[in-house]
């Protein structure tokens, strides 16, 4: 029998990062599930354990070297190995324009969206390397396709995520480590649907509606499985055709 995947998710107290690691819990894998809300966490580790899943939790920020380096060890003295990692904590950060953030508002946003992936791909790279084989997955989003008249920082930072994974997925691809990104549109989430300027607007897709944080995971889910043990440093999106307008 194939030994069970070890996935890592970060941002799994709700949406998109919640439901990624209920998809992977429901392919087998064991699942460490990630954030700096331990309530949220609960609830997520509550409903992988209620299906049968195998999950651990820690709390953290994963914006601090600390914060990584801590979870890392977590995941390590859990499961021994990490075969899947999903880097998908982030905020939206303030609704304003360039001109208009402030330069702590810009640093937060660069620090949870776009700092927090390079730590934990760099420990994560740590862990797989030796191994010679992994998969890891980062949340950028549809906004890195293109400027826009949303919020100046994320969109910065979304864009960073984009380079950084086209970066080491070229790197570490002859590594046996395929490392790919996921650009979601407008999509309801427990973040999204919190502030009233992005929940009142209509949706932005020609489809005529919002996406759904689980439709996000089966993608997630894709890209890091042998279905697409060829597909290297792609920006996944999944966005009900919001790039085309």
């Amino acid at each position: 029998m194939t030994p069970a995947k070890v996935s890592l998710v970060t941002g799994a107290a709700g949406g998109i990062g919640r439901a990624t690691a209920i998809r992977f819990a429901q392919a087998g894998a064991k699942v460490m599930i990630a954030d700096l809300n331990g309530e949220g966490l609960t609830e997520t580790a509550a409903l992988i354990s209620a299906e049968g899943g195998d999950v651990q939790q820690h709390v953290c920020d994963v914006s601090s070297e600390e914060g990584v380096a801590g979870l890392m060890q977590a995941t390590l003295d859990a499961y021994g190995t990490i075969d899947w990692a999903f880097n998908n904590a982030g905020i939206i950060g303030p609704l304003k324009g360039i001109a208009d953030t402030t330069i702590e508002e810009f640093d937060r946003v660069i620090a949870v969206n776009l700092r927090s992936i390079f730590l934990c791909m760099k420990a994560e790279l740590a862990i797989m390397g030796p191994n010679g084989s992994g998969s890891i997955v980062n949340t950028s989003s549809e906004t890195a396709l293109k400027g826009n008249a949303g919020p100046g920082a994320y969109t910065v930072s979304k864009h960073g995520v984009k380079g950084i994974t086209e970066h080491a997925a070229y790197e570490w691809a002859p590594s046996g480590i395929r490392i790919n990104a996921v650009a979601p549109g407008a999509i309801v989430t427990p973040m999204t649907l919190g502030m009233r300027a992005i929940k009142e607007r209509p949706s932005p897709q020609p489809n005529g509606r919002r996406g759904e944080a689980s439709e996000i995971a089966e993608g997630v889910y894709w890209l890091c499985s042998d279905a697409a043990s060829n597909v290297i440093g792609h920006l996944l999106v999944i966005d009900g055709g919001w790039a085309l307008a």
